[in-house]
C-alpha cells in the first residue's frame, strides 16, 4: 500500500504570534516624525499608548515622541535621536538609521489615521486575547462559585469596551447637544429631564429620575421604602408620568420573592389589601379589581428578578444583559445592605459597602439609565430625638453611599413618631431630597395609603388627597367561590 503523506500538525498555541501590523506601525510612527502637530494629536484621541505597539522598539520611539510632545519640544528625526542618545535609549530602537528609515518608508502623513485605526484593532484584539487567557486561568483555578467567575468575565471583557467607547466628545458638539436639550425643554414639548416617577409633588423637585444617575432612597425599616420604590415602577412601565411614555423597567427585588412582590403590586394597583387577601377572603368586587388589575399590569414591561443574596458583580452582569434584551430604562435595587462584594468582603462591611456603592454608580453610567437604590438607615434619627428626622449622615454601614449618590431621598411618615408636629395626620409622607447634585432639595409630601401600600399625591393644604382608583369597599367579606361564613 502506498502511504499517504502526512498531514501538516497543527500550529501549538504557543507558536501563534500575537496580532499585529508591523507595517502599520511603523506608518504610524513615521507619520508622526513627518507631522508631529497633527498625528499625535490623533494618535491620543484615538487612545494610542505605548502598549499599542507590539513590536518593542516602536514602543519605546512612541513612548518617547509622547514625552517630547508634552514637554512642548520639537520632533524631528533628528530631536528625537539626540534625545534617545541622551537617556540611553538609542540603540533600543535600532540607531538613528532605524528612525531616518521609518522616514523613509512612509510616503505620506495623509493617511495617519488609516494606520492608527489598524495599530489601534490589532492592541484590541491582543487585549481580548490576554482577557481570555486570563479568563481560562480562573475556570482552571479559581476557588470561587462558577458565577462569580463568569461575572468577572463579563465585568473584565467589558472594560476593553469602555475604555474604546471613552474617547472625548469636542466642546462644540458638547454644546450644541445641550442647547438642542434646552430648546427642547423651553418649547414645552418635554418639561422634565429624566424619567417621570408619576408623583407631581416628587418631580417638581427632582425633574424626573435621570439617566447615568444614582438615586438613593433611605429609610428606617417598614417606613414604606419598597412600596414607593414599586410605585413609581409601576408609574414609568404604565407610562403614568408627566410624558405618558411607557418604559421598561428592572427590578432586582433581593428580600422579597418574586410571588410576595407581584402580590403586593396586584393589590397596591387594585386597592385591595394583601393582608385580607391572605386569609382567603375578598369581596366579589374586589375579586374584579384584581383581574383588572392582572390584566392591565401583565401588558407591563417590567422585568422581575428575585435572586437574593447577589454579588454586585454578578448584579451588574445581570442588569447588563437586562439593559440588552429588555432595554430597560430604569433599574431598581432593592436593597443596597443585602448586596455582597466579595472583591473587600475581607476588608469589613465597611469597605464592602463602600465597594458596592462605587459598583452600583458605575452601572448607571455604564447603562445610561438611572438606578434607583433603597437603602436602610441606621438607628440615630430615633436616638437623636423623638420625631425620628433622618440625616445624610444616618444612611447605614458607609458615608460612600451619601458620596456617590447623586440624589438621596429620606422617606419618614410623622404617624409613628407622637412626638412629632404632624403625628395627628396619618397618612402623610415626606419624601426629603437631602441631597440633588444636579438640582434643588426639599420636601416633597405625599399620602400613603397603609392598607393598599399605595403612594398619592397629596393636594397642596388639603388634609388628605383622593386616592387614585376606584373606590374602596369595606362593608361585608365573602370567601370567593363560597357562601358568607
Amino acid at each position: 500500500m502506498s502511504s499517504q503523506p502526512a498531514s501538516p500538525a497543527p500550529a501549538s498555541r504557543v507558536d501563534r504570534v500575537p496580532p499585529h501590523s508591523e507595517e502599520a506601525e511603523q506608518a504610524v510612527l513615521g507619520s508622526v516624525l513627518i507631522d508631529a502637530a497633527r498625528v499625535l494629536d490623533i494618535c491620543v484621541e484615538s487612545q494610542l499608548v505605548g502598549d499599542s505597539f507590539y513590536v518593542p522598539a516602536h514602543r519605546v520611539l512612541y513612548e518617547m515622541l509622547l514625552e517630547m510632545s508634552s514637554r512642548g519640544d520639537v520632533i524631528d528625526a533628528l530631536t528625537v535621536s539626540e534625545r534617545l542618545k541622551v537617556t540611553g535609549a538609542l540603540e533600543r530602537v535600532g540607531g538613528s538609521a532605524a528612525i531616518y528609515r521609518l522616514i523613509d518608508s512612509t510616503p505620506t502623513s495623509a493617511h495617519a489615521e488609516y494606520y492608527i485605526d489598524i495599530v489601534r484593532q490589532k492592541h484590541l484584539l491582543r487585549s481580548v486575547l490576554s482577557c481570555v487567557r486570563d479568563i481560562e486561568s480562573d475556570c482552571y483555578h479559581s476557588t470561587e462559585a462558577a458565577d462569580h467567575v463568569l461575572s468577572f468575565a463579563e465585568q473584565t471583557l467589558l472594560s476593553i469596551s469602555e475604555s474604546r467607547h471613552g474617547s472625548m466628545v469636542p466642546w462644540e458638539q458638547a454644546v450644541k447637544a445641550s442647547f438642542e436639550q434646552i430648546e427642547h425643554v423651553l418649547s414645552g414639548a418635554h418639561t422634565l429631564s429624566g424619567v417621570p416617577t408619576g408623583f407631581k409633588n416628587l418631580d417638581e423637585i427632582m425633574l424626573g429620575l435621570r439617566n447615568g444617575e444614582m438615586i438613593v432612597l433611605a429609610a428606617r425599616p417598614s417606613m414604606g421604602k419598597t412600596s414607593l420604590a414599586m410605585n413609581i415602577a409601576e408609574n414609568v412601565a404604565l407610562g403614568r408620568g408627566g410624558d405618558h411614555a411607557q418604559r421598561p423597567v428592572g427590578v432586582f427585588s433581593l428580600e422579597m420573592a418574586r410571588e410576595a412582590l407581584v402580590c403586593r403590586i396586584l393589590c397596591s394597583h387594585a386597592n385591595v389589601s394583601m393582608f385580607k387577601l391572605a386569609k382567603g377572603y375578598v369581596s366579589t368586587t374586589n375579586h374584579a379589581k384584581l383581574a383588572q388589575a392582572a390584566s392591565v399590569l401583565s401588558k407591563a414591561s417590567i422585568c422581575l428578578d428575585d435572586t437574593g443574596g447577589l454579588d454586585v458583580m454578578e448584579l451588574r452582569a445581570r442588569a447588563r444583559r437586562m439593559k440588552k434584551r429588555f432595554n430597560v430604562e430604569l433599574i431598581v435595587v432593592d436593597y443596597l445592605q443585602m448586596l455582597h462584594a466579595s472583591e473587600s468582603a475581607a476588608q469589613g462591611r465597611q469597605q464592602e459597602t463602600a465597594t458596592i456603592s462605587m459598583h452600583l454608580k458605575a452601572m448607571a453610567k455604564e447603562l445610561k439609565v438611572p438606578v434607583l437604590v433603597l437603602s436602610q438607615l441606621s438607628r440615630a434619627p430615633e436616638q437623636r430625638d423623638k420625631t425620628g428626622r433622618p440625616k445624610l449622615s444616618d444612611l447605614r454601614d458607609s458615608g460612600a453611599i451619601e458620596q456617590d449618590a447623586d440624589v438621596v431621598c429620606l422617606l419618614r411618615r410623622p404617624k409613628l413618631y407622637p412626638e412629632d408636629d404632624e403625628h395627628e395626620d396619618v397618612t402623610l409622607a415626606i419624601v426629603d431630597i437631602a441631597k440633588h447634585r444636579n438640582g434643588p432639595t426639599g420636601e416633597a409630601r405625599l399620602n400613603f395609603e397603609e392598607e393598599f401600600t399605595r403612594f398619592h399625591d397629596r393636594t397642596t393644604g388639603a388634609e388628605r388627597a383622593p386616592a387614585a382608583g376606584p373606590p374602596v369597599e369595606e362593608p361585608v367579606q365573602e370567601q370567593m367561590g363560597m357562601e358568607t361564613p
